[in-house]
């Protein structure tokens, strides 16, 4: 004979997914009530930001390159212009420092 009464299949996880898809379905109607038929959020509306968010990110990317492109090629045409500066500023400012004790 067997112990098991009608409710045996009924657990913690059968409630608590149940709870959880009862949650999901309110949150959903909430949404749709509340911003509108069209304004819901979809997995193609989703997937489009995700897009435009990658462009935006690529676009950046490119101007920071660019810059960073530029900033270097100004330095190395004030590198040509005058030669040797960069390592006698070096140096002026290692002899103007004052001696570290040593312990």
């Amino acid at each position: 004979m067997s112990t098991a009464g009608p409710n045996a299949g009924i657990g913690l996880t059968t409630i608590s997914r149940t709870v959880a898809s009862l949650a999901v379905e309110v949150v959903h109607t909430l949404e749709r009530v509340v911003a509108g038929e069209g304004r819901v959020r979809t997995a193609r509306g989703n997937a489009w930001e995700a897009v435009c968010a990658d462009r935006a990110r690529a676009d950046q990317r490119a101007e920071l390159d660019r810059l960073v492109a530029e900033l270097a090629a100004t330095r190395a045409a004030a590198r040509d212009r005058h030669p040797g500066q960069d390592r006698r500023a070096v140096r002026d400012q290692r002899a103007t420092r004052a001696p570290q004790p040593v312990s």
